[in-house]
């Protein structure tokens, strides 16, 4: 999927709060990507269905959301990334999407996994918080028995004891050895799952020491969760990067991506 010496970006808000937010995130994306020679992909989900309390916001649900990420598809000429949770979602997704995602508490689903391998789409799947690096090899079997060629898989750290998540960025190298991209998610490493009781917590000043950390360990894609203004997000709020610092922050990474490669 990475072209040669290219780097490469997920990047959108946790879930789709509305069209008007969606659009405006996507377009200003796009302009920060284009200016840099990023290749971008836009990643925002329909459903979080995972969420830490069952009162939290999911998403407007699977034909409002795609409809919404095909018109930021048309729109601005993006790559659209999104989650699924079950088998049945995976066809309707992959007729909008060029990269459907397995999120982390899924990532051993066989029924999940063979479903997304079976669009013939690039499937990125998150390493599970529980598993180590090397456990990703059957992960990897199961999509490839399933006839899928296009496989990512995603470093997002790993659960330390209660409400915490480390990342252990040799996982990478051992993820790189399955000979497919890896992806660091510089934001969900930040988090600190169920941390304030009834919704996940974080810590955002860690995103971008994590992320620079990852590139130089050879990570080949990052992914972030972007918000005009995280504080307010319906979702992932305190791990969520700013909007506005975007441009800054990635035109740092990829000075260090440029000192690596």
């Amino acid at each position: 999927m990475t072209r040669k010496n290219m780097f490469s970006l997920i990047a959108g808000p946790c879930v789709i709060e509305n069209e008007a937010m969606i659009m405006r995130i996507a377009q200003k994306m796009k302009e920060i990507t284009d200016r840099l020679g990023i290749e971008y992909y836009f990643k925002a989900s329909f459903d979080k269905a995972n969420r830490t309390s069952v009162h939290a916001f999911r998403g407007p649900g699977i034909e409002e959301g795609l409809r919404i990420l095909k018109k930021v598809k048309e729109e601005y000429g993006l790559k659209i990334v999104t989650d699924i949770h079950e088998p049945w979602q995976a066809k309707e997704a992959a007729e909008v999407c060029d990269i459907l995602q397995i999120p982390a508490f899924l990532c051993r689903q066989t029924d999940l996994l063979t479903a997304a391998a079976k669009t013939q789409k690039t499937v990125n799947v998150k390493k599970a918080q529980f598993l180590a690096p090397w456990d990703m090899k059957n992960v990897v079997g199961k999509l490839q028995e399933s006839g899928c060629k296009d496989i990512m898989l995603c470093e997002r750290g790993t659960s330390f004891g209660y409400n915490t998540l480390v990342v252990d960025m040799t996982g990478i190298s051992e993820m790189k050895k399955f000979g497919y991209p890896v992806v660091f998610d510089a934001t969900h490493s930040v988090q600190k799952p169920g941390g304030k009781g009834d919704a996940t917590g974080g810590s955002r000043e860690f995103v971008e020491p994590l992320a620079k950390a990852a590139v130089a360990a050879g990570a080949d894609w990052l992914f972030f969760e972007v918000h005009e203004n995280p504080d307010e997000a319906l979702s992932d709020g305190p791990n969520m990067v700013y909007l506005s610092e975007m441009e800054g922050m990635l035109g740092r990474l990829m000075r260090v991506y440029e000192a690596v490669h």
